[in-house]
């Protein structure tokens, strides 16, 4: 049986396949393909949907990993498609590069973070996908091909819908490090000041627990400073002891007494306090994760992220939802590089809503939803969300394009699940 990472998503496949080279992966998808079963690929399973479930063919691409080629000059690398994104940063930065901006989470696999529209913040920055020059793809029928023009820009974010990616050629800019900044604010300062946080910062996010009056905010800003030692220990201190085994008791301890969870998100925004380091890019980026949870996460255009917000924290006081994980906002800039880009065309907010697990969740992110709708807020492709391919295509101006190339790749659906049935039809 297969579980992703939260545990609970699981499907037990017909096989499970590892293959080591592109030639095995096109033997793969063949051999399922006669068999008349469902292929999907699975990274790290930080997906919080059923994007990989089959009773089919599951491959793992964790055999195909590493650098092929890094051109220093132009800054593009080729990277197999199973690397995992922290042994990316760590090769790139052996070559004096790196990724000019990346998720908290790092142990996600290059495709399928690629995939599904991966972001991290930074008003002027786009997703991971937009950093794709090419790709290389297996299709339904074993055919290897080197994706460009319109199949590149459905190809980059597809949710593995058109076959199996095996490498990418990705943008990278010299190693840079970054002076990251925590404060916690008043939460009405921050939002009054939202755009200010937002274009003044290289990377800003902000975190608010419902019934708190402060929020958690964090700056990122490239520096020349010196690496700081004093600010790996306070970094350890935030994001293993405070982010994490604090927020682990505090989560245990709202799941036992729910009417305690208001007093306790309190609380444990009290704890953090104010903190500052400088590190190598990737290093500061990327935080531990080790709380389980569940997670949906939303899109809204920029200019109504506030109001959005606000409309969720006063839905969870009405509501009277038990929840003890703090909503997080991050900034992704407007972009078309991909044809079902959850930012395309837009400046985008992202408003991201977290279950601990063991609790209940359903009502709370349909709730979530609801507000989504109102502001035509898109769903990032990798997190929960119930909307079907009518929804979708009233919010992406090129989804019926996107499927036109879907149909060439995979005519016959065997990249089809029923997640894939669900958003695409």
């Amino acid at each position: 049986m297969w579980k992703n990472w939260t545990g609970d998503q699981s499907c037990t496949p017909a096989r499970r396949a590892l293959p080591s080279s592109v030639d095995e992966v096109v033997s793969t998808v063949r051999s399922a393909a006669e068999r008349r079963q469902v292929v999907r690929v699975v990274g790290a399973g930080h997906a919080f949907g059923d994007n990989v479930v089959t009773d089919g063919t599951l491959v793992s691409l964790d055999r195909l990993t590493g650098l092929h080629h890094v051109d220093r000059v132009t800054g593009l690398v080729r990277v197999a498609a199973g690397t995992r994104l922290h042994d990316l940063n760590d090769l790139l930065d052996d070559h004096g590069l790196a990724l000019a901006n990346l998720g908290d989470i790092n142990v996600q696999s290059t495709a399928g973070a690629i995939s599904t529209a991966t972001h991290g913040t930074g008003a002027k920055l786009g997703n991971l996908a937009t950093l794709v020059e090419s790709a290389e793809l297996v299709t339904a029928d074993g055919t290897v091909v080197e994706v460009a023009g319109d199949d590149l820009r459905a190809a980059r974010v597809s949710v593995g819908a058109l076959g199996v990616v095996t490498a990418y050629t990705l943008r990278t800019v010299p190693s840079f490090r970054l002076h990251e900044r925590r404060d916690r604010l008043p939460l009405s300062q921050v939002l009054a000041e939202l755009d200010a946080y937002a274009d003044g910062n290289d990377h800003f996010e902000l975190f608010v627990f419902p019934h708190a009056d402060d929020a958690l905010t964090k700056e990122l800003n490239r520096t020349d400073e010196p690496i700081s030692t004093r600010g790996r220990i306070g970094a350890y201190l935030d994001e293993v002891i405070v982010e994490n085994r604090v927020l682990d008791l505090v989560c245990r301890a709202g799941r036992r007494y729910p009417s305690a969870i208001p007093r306790l998100n309190r609380a444990v925004t009290r704890l953090a306090g104010s903190s500052s380091r400088v590190d190598v890019s990737h290093r500061v980026f990327s935080s531990p994760r080790l709380v389980r949870f569940t997670e949906t996460e939303w899109a809204f255009p920029r200019e109504a992220v506030t109001e959005a917000l606000t409309d969720v924290l006063a839905m969870i006081e009405r509501r009277r939802f038990e929840v003890n994980f703090p909503l997080e906002v991050r900034f992704v800039a407007a972009d078309t590089e991909s044809m079902l880009s959850p930012s395309y065309g837009r400046p985008t907010a992202y408003i991201a809503a977290h279950a601990y697990a063991g609790m209940a969740w359903q009502e709370y992110f349909s709730a979530i939803e609801e507000i989504a709708a109102a502001y035509g807020a898109r769903p990032h492709w990798g997190k929960r969300h119930t909307l079907g391919a009518e929804a979708l295509r009233g919010l992406y101006p090129e989804f019926d394009a996107f499927l036109d190339v879907r149909k060439c790749f995979d005519p016959d659906g065997v990249f089809t699940n029923a997640h894939v049935e669900r958003i695409f039809g």
